[in-house]
């Protein structure tokens, strides 16, 4: 050992030289005794080992106006340590983890060198409200069949019977395509519409019981006509058959028993057409807007209490307008009771189709008529208000 390491000097103890208060301070950057060892009360330690030396990671603000190291200031207390360190400051402590995310700069700014882009916690703006499907198509296809319905039926009474048979046999045949696709019922579709235009007309020149006798005639064809193939699942089909028949055409009948009425037939059947036409759009316009509380969930989502309200009020004042001054012999107030029914029945009949269905697996019974569907979904409300509104002027005005 040489005398560089373990010599000794005046003033020094037994392990070491003393510090020495008065001595000159170390150059910038420099490590000093005092930094290289460790004090005690018996006088300064010199290790062997010198500790590593952590290089400052940048000046200080202070040694901008201060050309001075901090360490030449006896005074001067450097905390900067603590946040300089990259390291754990213990060796079972885990390095930290980055930031994620910024801190938080100024409202509507997320820490990027972009002012205008939005923060990202900011709520997003509510999406506008879908009606759900082609307006403009559902309005055009709509104006469309009023004009032929209107034209038929105030020109010759005999051509709206042939509009009405039409609509019945599309809408038997969309009817049984899907029980077929779907379910695999076969239910014979030439029976049924030779047998259903068989009771449109027979309503319309025979009444109500040439309509009643067409249908009992037409279930038998139903049943005899399936006897030609396989006995495997013949209740199931002629059972969907009958109600088929009776769902479709023989509800249909009832308008041309409305058509039938010599003094004011067609006045009957446009008042029939309006009021359930009014009726959908009131439920569909105050549903859309003001809906909230749902009407039948299970069965179709859609639907609403509040649109019921608007159907229910819609149907009420253009029932006692058209009972006041389309029909001969009509009350405002029977127009109320009118129009009241038919935002029942009208309901009712959206209902079970929306039933029908659901139990099906499908949205729509066809593809026929753009932003409505079907023939039977322009029918769902239509077939089961025809009894209804023709009873109510049965009771109300006669037969005519």
């Amino acid at each position: 050992m040489n005398e560089s390491s373990w010599g000794a000097s005046p003033g020094a103890g037994p392990w070491g030289p003393a510090p020495d208060h008065g001595a000159a301070p170390a150059p910038h950057g420099a490590a000093s005794p005092a930094a290289a060892g460790h004090s005690y009360d018996g006088g300064a330690v010199a290790r062997t080992r010198p500790l590593p030396v952590v290089p400052d990671a940048g000046r200080h603000e202070d040694d901008d106006r201060d050309h001075r190291g901090p360490r030449d200031d006896p005074n001067h207390r450097d905390d900067r340590g603590a946040t300089r360190l990259s390291g754990p400051l213990f060796r079972d402590e885990k390095p930290q983890e980055p930031m994620a995310t910024p801190f938080p700069g100024p409202p509507g700014h997320d820490g990027s060198t972009d002012p205008q882009k939005p923060h990202p916690t900011e709520p997003e703006k509510p999406k506008k409200k879908s009606a759900g499907r082609n307006l403009r198509a559902a309005i055009g296809v709509g104006v469309g069949l009023g004009v032929v319905i209107l034209a038929s039926l105030f020109v010759y009474k005999p051509v709206f019977i042939g509009v009405i048979a039409v609509a019945v046999v599309v809408g038997l045949w969309e009817l049984t395509a899907r029980l077929a696709e779907r379910k695999d019922i076969q239910v014979p579709l030439i029976p049924l519409a030779v047998g259903g235009t068989a009771m449109v007309v027979a309503g319309y020149v025979r009444g109500a019981g040439g309509a009643w006798a067409a249908m009992a005639l037409t279930a038998l064809a139903v049943l005899v006509w399936r006897m030609t193939g396989k006995p495997e699942n013949y209740l199931r089909d002629v059972t969907a058959g009958v109600f088929t028949a009776f769902y479709v055409p023989f509800l249909a009948t009832f308008v041309a028993l409305m058509l039938a009425a010599d003094a004011d037939g067609p006045q009957r059947v446009l008042t029939f057409l309006l009021l359930t036409v009014v009726s959908d759009t009131g439920a569909y316009a105050v549903g859309w807007r003001f809906g909230k509380h749902k009407l039948a969930p299970r069965i179709s989502p859609g639907k609403t209490r509040e649109g019921l309200v608007g159907a229910v009020l819609f149907a009420m004042v253009a029932g006692a307008l058209c009972m006041e001054f389309l029909i001969k012999g009509g009350a405002w107030w029977q127009g109320l009771l009118l129009g009241l029914a038919v935002a029942a029945s009208a309901t009712l009949g959206d209902l079970g189709e929306s039933m029908i269905k659901r139990d099906l697996g499908i949205k729509d019974m066809g593809t026929l008529l753009p932003g409505h569907g079907g023939i039977m979904d322009r029918l769902d409300s239509l077939l089961p208000t025809a009894p209804v509104v023709w009873l109510l002027f049965v009771i109300f005005v006669g037969t005519g």
